[in-house]
Parts: C-alpha cells; sequence; structure tokens
C-alpha cells in the first residue's frame, strides 16, 4: 500500500501522518511506501517502518499532479488548500489552489489509468445561508464564499469521476478543526482556536465575534479519524452520494469560553480580548451552525460530544502544562 498525502505538511496532514507510521497500517493494508508533498517541504519522519519520500511542490503547477501520480499510490488523501479567509481575499489565488490544483490532480490520476482510493477534504462551508435549524444530509449546497464554491466544485467532480470508475472517491466535509496547535492563520475560522490555544499558553486572544455565535466544531483528533476511516470504508455503502458532512459539535463561543474556564481557570479566560470585527462578523454570519450527521454517524465516523474533552485533548497533545 503506497500512500500519498497532499497538503502533508499543514495541521491535518501532519497529524495524519503520524497516525499511519504509529500504525503502519491504511486500509486494512499495510504501509509499503508514502509520500509527503506540500508547498513546504514536509518534516522527514526519522524511523519510519516503511520508505518515505518528502516532496516540495504546488499540485496547482502543470505536471507536478502527473509527477505525483507517477508512482501509482494506492491511497491518495488530497488535504491541500487555500484556507477560506485568503481565499476570499485572493480570488485568483484561492481558485488556483482549490480548484486548479484540485482538477489537475484528478486528471493526472484519470490519465495514469488506475484507480487508487481518494480521499478528499471538503468543508462546511459548501452551504450557504439561509439555514434551517439544523441542516440534515438533504439541504443543498449554496455556498456564499469563494472558498465554499470552489469546495463544492471539488465535490462534483470527485462524485463524477468516481461515477465514471476513474477513482474511487470520498468526500468529507469537515467542521471547523479547533484547537489547532501552532500559529494564527488567514481561515476567518482561526479565532475559534486562538480565543483557547493562546490564553492556554499564557497569552492574549481577540475575540472579532459575540459570544451567542454557534459553529460546528471537531478537534484534531477527531479530523486524523475521519481521513482513516475514509480510507477504508467501503464505496458501496456510501452509494452514489460520495460526500459526507462530518460529524461534530455545535456549541457557541460564550460555551467553548465557560468550558475553557471550566478546564483552566478564570485567570485563563480574563485573557481573551473582545474587539469586534466587521469583515468576520459578516463572513461567520454566512456559516452553517447546527448539522444532523446521520448518514457519516451510520456509516462509521465519530467526534466528540464535549468541548471540554476537545480542550483536554489539545492540552494532552501539545503537552500544555497548566
Amino acid at each position: 500500500m503506497h500512500v500519498l498525502i497532499i497538503g502533508a505538511a499543514g495541521m491535518v496532514g501532519r497529524r495524519l501522518t503520524a497516525k499511519l507510521l504509529e500504525s503502519g497500517m491504511a486500509a486494512g493494508k499495510k504501509i509499503t511506501a508514502m509520500t509527503l508533498q506540500d508547498v513546504v517541504t514536509p518534516a522527514y519522519p526519522e524511523g519510519a517502518p516503511f520508505p518515505v519520500v518528502v516532496a516540495k511542490g504546488d499540485v496547482s503547477t502543470p505536471g507536478e499532479a502527473e509527477r505525483l501520480i507517477a508512482a501509482r499510490p494506492d491511497l491518495i488523501f488530497h488535504l491541500a488548500a487555500v484556507v477560506s479567509g485568503e481565499a476570499e481575499e485572493d480570488f485568483d489565488k484561492g481558485y488556483r489552489i482549490n480548484f486548479d490544483g484540485t482538477r489537475f490532480l484528478f486528471d493526472a490520476v484519470r490519465l495514469a489509468g488506475y484507480c487508487p482510493r481518494v480521499v478528499f477534504t471538503s468543508s462546511i462551508a459548501v452551504f450557504g445561508a439561509p439555514f434551517p435549524d439544523v441542516i440534515g444530509d438533504e439541504f443543498f449546497s449554496t455556498p456564499l464564499t469563494s472558498y465554499g464554491t470552489q469546495k463544492a466544485v471539488g465535490e462534483l467532480l470527485l462524485a463524477d469521476y468516481t461515477r465514471r470508475g476513474i477513482f474511487d472517491g470520498v468526500g468529507i466535509r469537515l467542521p471547523t478543526i479547533v484547537v489547532r496547535p501552532g500559529k494564527p492563520n488567514k481561515a476567518a475560522s482561526g479565532f475559534f482556536s486562538n480565543i483557547i490555544r493562546e490564553p492556554l499558553a499564557g497569552l492574549p486572544a481577540v475575540l472579532p465575534v459575540s459570544r451567542d455565535v454557534v459553529h460546528w466544531m471537531a478537534s484534531p483528533r477527531s479530523a486524523a479519524g475521519f481521513l482513516l476511516h475514509a480510507a477504508e470504508i467501503d464505496g458501496a455503502a456510501i452509494g452514489p452520494r460520495r460526500n459526507l458532512t462530518m460529524p461534530g459539535l455545535a456549541i457557541s463561543v460564550g460555551e467553548m469560553i465557560e468550558a475553557l474556564g471550566a478546564v483552566a481557570g478564570p485567570e485563563r479566560v480574563a485573557l481573551i480580548k473582545e474587539t469586534p470585527d466587521e469583515t468576520i462578523k459578516a463572513i461567520v454570519a454566512g456559516w452553517p451552525r447546527t448539522f444532523d450527521a446521520t448518514r457519516a454517524k451510520d456509516l462509521g465516523f465519530v467526534a466528540e460530544t464535549s468541548f471540554e474533552d476537545i480542550i483536554r485533548a489539545h492540552i494532552e497533545d501539545e503537552g500544555i502544562v497548566l
């Protein structure tokens, strides 16, 4: 089993890589080779029990996808993307990376003439307002951002290429992943992590929206679990609708802050400064909030049910001492 991870240097890519290295298995088969690719060179995993190639490249550059697919990887994780805020700010870059990069990858597989499993990370941003109170599996996709549009197009391509037997694709719509380790990025949703991560590190954090904002979230642990399960799930059980909304936790910003206080104490909460940002507020207002992810749950995908558990997982994974 040769595994290719595109976007391997990102937070989710690193977490996925670590899980695969730990188990040595993917989709029920022994991993015999792994390729890690990103626009920055991924860290080489020392002590890997199988050959690993690390590659720097942009999948939206003509020829890069063909180079990656030349080795005919059996399992492809396509995680590479320009995040939401940056895709909205830079129209050309968003479409080049999120649309052209995906299309180039899918076509490289088509031209190679074999049928791997392809796991594509989509987003709940494929949905746009107005929303019902709870968004079910039958709700239509009408994104209101360029990022959401790019992901929605990727979903359609994945379903069509799978229908035609070009590859066996599974698209997973990730909730907002919290708590993201490291430094803030340009994602409009980044503050959801910032208001937990920075206070836990004893640093100030800015809250740009009101505390009554509700959002759909899951942890980095869950994100890696979603990807691993998507790699092994029976395509026949999914059926022709190949894109699935992942389970998560619908929680308000206020409840997140309460959970932070319960786990880490009021002195950490005091580090959060409420500074309204009208641009971020407008973007967030168009996002979905609560889902009924019945299809994904029935197919075996699982996530946390408590935000305190998400915080504790971050503390444990990052070795934070309170």
